[in-house]
């Protein structure tokens, strides 16, 4: 049984383990578009899928075979007959909409509204965020009952997002807001990536490995009459040289340009033999 903070009667480890919102479809129309929210669901961390009323009855074998290996989060799926029954469990929910609906109520973009359900599921409150059908949308009778509504930053002559992209867009914010460690796909080899340069199997250049780059490559240009006039000759040095630093080189690449080197001035020494 889950322990309870005896004032407030929320989970003791509210503020450890979020609890992720539930995913509340109303009225959806295609089961592939279902499946394929409940993909971009399960990409983002998201687990609690609610369907209202869905047009082609339920369950949907079409929508299990668009979730791939989402399918258990389509299988776990909870039906309801009415918006008001889906929600009856939450404490805040935000309804997503692409346009103005004359109501006076707290407009979210898909990432503060992520930060907001963030902290408030950090304080155990249960939240939801609601999507319409693909044709109109959610009704205003359903926005009525929504705490707040989320709307996303997109060209006003394009406005309208398919079901899959809007779960998509809220989704990736959320898992985005919880600063995840990792990116993309962690394996046994390699782990998960991490943002800025990746140098698997090597790693960035030291300063001597550099020196000595730039002094065989220079050697070698000097050679083969490349930096001349002399007085133009440190101004090129420098440029080959800042080049060579915007390259970022690992130690791998500065064994590569050195590779190269030797092999353009063996070809010439040969050439000329």
């Amino acid at each position: 049984m889950m322990e309870t903070n005896e004032q407030t009667g929320k989970p003791a480890n509210a503020h450890a383990v979020p609890m992720a919102p539930a995913i509340v479809l109303v009225e959806p129309q295609l089961g592939e578009n279902i499946g394929f929210a409940a993909r971009a669901m399960g990409n983002f961390g998201l687990r609690d899928l609610r369907l209202v009323t869905p047009r082609d009855g339920w369950p949907n074998e079409k929508a299990c075979a668009a979730a791939a290996v989402a399918e258990p989060i389509v299988s776990g799926a909870k039906l309801f007959e009415t918006v008001a029954a889906a929600l009856a469990d939450c404490n805040f929910v935000v309804a997503t909409t692409a346009r103005p609906r004359e109501m006076v109520k707290l407009v979210f973009s898909p990432e503060s509204a992520a930060a907001s359900l963030r902290k408030r599921a950090q304080s155990g409150e249960r939240c939801a965020v609601m999507f319409g059908g693909e044709r109109n949308g959610l009704d205003n009778e359903s926005i009525t009952l929504a705490d707040a509504i989320l709307t996303a930053p997109v060209d006003p002559n394009f406005a309208s997002l398919s079901l899959p992209q809007a779960v998509l867009l809220f989704s990736y914010e959320w898992m985005k807001g919880g600063k995840p460690e990792g990116l993309g796909r962690a394996t046994l080899f390699d782990g998960p990536a991490r943002e800025g340069l990746a140098t698997p199997g090597t790693v960035p250049a030291t300063r001597a490995s550099l020196f000595g780059l730039f002094d065989h490559m220079e050697g070698a240009l000097d050679a083969a009459g490349f930096l001349r006039p002399p007085e133009k000759r440190p101004a090129m040095v420098r440029s080959i040289r800042n080049m060579l630093h915007r390259m970022e080189c690992t130690e791998q690449d500065v064994r590569t340009w050195r590779g190269i080197i030797s092999a353009f001035t063996r070809h010439s020494a040969a050439s000329k033999g």
